[in-house]
């Protein structure tokens, strides 16, 4: 049996406002849990200020219950003994929020009717809006954002940066650039996907009422400690599966290449790479260790007999758009799918099920960034990055299978949503994604469904997180096999 592994909730803006009309419906105070999310940031804060040699610190306060939580922050602040001053707009009409105003006024706060700052902070404090922000900011409002985002010091955010949906994680269209959000009641999806990771810095929940029973989470946060089973001293290459890495197109070698190295790097027994002979000269110099067909030479029966004797397939890299292509995945794919195999879709076989869609067997694994999710479905990238949780949903809903959809906090689609925080920027070029598809058909191949597609998906961000340890800038796919093979000996423990 595996060691459990406990997993962060990650909810829904909507289920959180619900879950708070619940616990009020109780009789539990309203301002009373303000206070209760005041204090508690303020805890959290005064050490970090203190660590730092923080004196002087501005509070910015919009015009809701977000406010209210800014201006009793401050006041609990200004006790702890720091210099704190409060930017305020006009007060809206939350009776806890008058109250909180008041509350500052009793503590000697000077407030500020405006937000041009009369000194140099060494902290801002951003209070300006909470999770129900769903529309964008006007001119004034984002005018302020940006004067924010210029300023010099530490920058903290209040439950959410102002500015980012707090489910989809876009700015709108600009966003608070947060050193650290203190998020109330528990984590909303858009602190860590599609651009939130970039305005969210360091993210800590204020847990101050239990849950109830109604409270259901949207996703859940993967965990960095990840167990792989230790290898028995009896096994040979074939106890650790053989994987089929398909593609290579004449004109496009170096995807199938970076699937094979990373799945002899995340440990499978045996690789074989079926592509364009006219690459096989370079696979061979770069690890002899990987077996090879010319794809160009398979007939049905051979194609069916390599299938028959793998325990996994990564199809798609490299393989083209042209007929050639077309008339490979023709061949291949209806034997691969009616096929018992863990199979990984990727690259143009996913530009292929889109023209000629079908629903995917539940062992296979998609895995596309955004421009070829927005093929699949049929919209554009920019719609696919606006809201990626409906985009995953839906390809699972046209499709089936199991989905990841890459990028800044990628998402997993198994039997629930994951979210993958592990990775950074420097991933952002040519091959990674290759050697994802290595990886999840290498892992799928040794451990089936004793290893979860979130699981995978991690590793190998936690592999870039190593590669990075040195600089982002300049990070290439093809130096990930090294740092593969190092977080998969290391996985007991965060790498």
């Amino acid at each position: 049996m595996r060691p459990q592994v406990y997993h962060s909730p990650v909810y829904h803006s909507q289920s959180i406002q619900a879950w708070e009309q619940r616990w009020f419906a109780l009789h539990n105070s309203s301002y009373g849990l303000m206070q209760q999310v005041a204090w508690s940031i303020a805890q959290q804060l005064i050490p970090l200020f203190l660590k730092q040699q923080i004196q002087r610190v501005a509070v910015c306060c919009g015009q809701g219950n977000n406010a209210g939580d800014g201006y009793l922050t401050a006041k609990y602040l200004k006790q702890a003994g720091f210099q704190v001053d409060i930017y305020a707009a006009e007060l809206g009409e939350s009776k806890d929020l008058h109250l909180a105003h008041k509350e500052a006024e009793a503590a000697d706060l000077n407030i500020y009717e405006h937000f041009n700052f009369q000194h140099s902070y060494d902290v801002y404090i951003d209070a300006l809006f909470g999770i129900g922000l769903n529309r964008e900011l006007a001119e004034d409002w984002q005018q302020i954002v940006q004067r924010l985002n210029l300023s010099t010091g530490l920058k903290i955010a209040i439950d959410i940066p102002s500015g980012l949906q707090a489910n989809t994680g876009q700015p709108l269209p600009i966003a608070f650039q947060a050193d650290y959000t203190y998020t109330a009641l528990g984590l909303k999806a858009g602190l860590f996907t599609g651009q939130g990771k970039e305005f969210a810095g360091l993210v800590g929940v204020i847990d101050c009422i239990p849950t109830d029973a109604e409270l259901r989470p949207l996703a859940q946060l993967s965990s960095h400690t990840i167990h792989l089973p230790q290898r028995q001293a009896f096994g040979h290459k074939g106890s650790y599966g053989h994987v089929l890495i398909v593609g290579g197109h004449a004109d496009m070698g170096g995807a199938v290449i970076m699937a094979a190295e990373a799945a002899f790097h995340a440990g499978a027994g045996k690789v074989t790479v079926v592509c364009d002979a006219r690459h096989h000269t370079a696979i061979l110099s770069r690890a002899p260790n990987i077996m090879l067909r010319d794809i160009n030479e398979l007939n049905q029966s051979d194609i069916q007999q390599l299938i028959d004797h793998v325990d996994a397939i990564s199809f798609g890299m490299g393989l083209g758009r042209d007929a050639w292509a077309e008339q490979q995945f023709q061949a291949w794919f209806p034997l691969i799918q009616n096929s018992d195999l863990e199979i990984v879709l990727d690259a143009d076989a996913l530009w292929y099920l889109a023209e000629f869609p079908v629903q995917l067997n539940t062992q296979s694994y998609a895995t596309p960034h955004p421009g070829e999710a927005a093929k699949l479905l049929g919209i554009t990238t920019a719609q696919i990055e606006a809201d990626r949780i409906q985009a995953i949903q839906q390809l699972q809903e046209k499709y089936q299978g199991q989905w990841v959809l890459k990028g800044a906090g990628s998402l997993i689609l198994e039997d629930e949503l994951w979210i993958c925080t592990a990775g950074n920027a420097g991933m952002g070029t040519g091959g990674m994604g290759d050697v994802l598809a290595g990886m999840v058909a290498s892992l799928k191949a040794q451990f089936h469904q004793d290893i979860h597609l979130h699981e995978i998906v991690t590793l190998h961000a936690i592999a870039g997180d190593y590669l990075a340890q040195q600089g982002m800038r300049g990070l290439q796919a093809q130096d990930m096999a090294q740092a593969v093979y190092h977080v998969v000996n290391h996985s007991m423990a965060e790498v």
